[in-house]
């Protein structure tokens, strides 16, 4: 069994963490709101080092709802993809439903200090989660 390292517990608890409000509701991603500048970070193409996996952003919304295509080396459907707060990180989800992808879904933390996404990637096939990164790829 893979032991977590402190910073793998402290990222995966922010990860699962769900914003509530004062009564115990669920925030929606629109009443939380992002204002014009705050997604810009996450625009771009962002590789997985130990696969050769692309997630593209190309727009991110004030509701946080984020264009997104992921690419494995061909395009997999990514059937929802959303951005929302967790503490004073911004989290992604993204969510694929294709051939081989019934559910698979990320969900990683955007470190602004490594500008790195960083998470875990839930294989639904499998029912197994990996811990995974994304660096940004630079260039056209």
């Amino acid at each position: 069994m893979k032991r977590f390292l402190p910073t793998t517990i402290i990222i995966l608890t922010l990860l699962l963490t769900t914003l509530t409000t004062s009564g115990g509701k669920t925030m929606a991603l629109a009443e939380a709101g992002f204002s014009a500048d705050e997604l810009k970070p996450l625009i771009g193409r962002w590789l997985r080092p130990d696969g050769g996996y692309v997630l593209e952003i190309r727009e991110a919304a004030a509701d946080g709802k984020l264009e997104a295509y992921y690419f494995n080396p061909r395009s997999i459907n990514v059937h929802r993809a959303e951005a929302s707060r967790v503490q004073s990180n911004l989290k992604l989800v993204v969510e694929l439903k294709d051939a081989g992808y019934p559910g698979s879904t990320y969900a990683l933390l955007y470190k602004p200090d490594q500008d790195v996404l960083v998470g875990y990637y839930y294989q639904a096939g499998r029912k197994q989660y990996f811990e995974v990164y994304f660096v940004r790829q630079k260039g056209p």
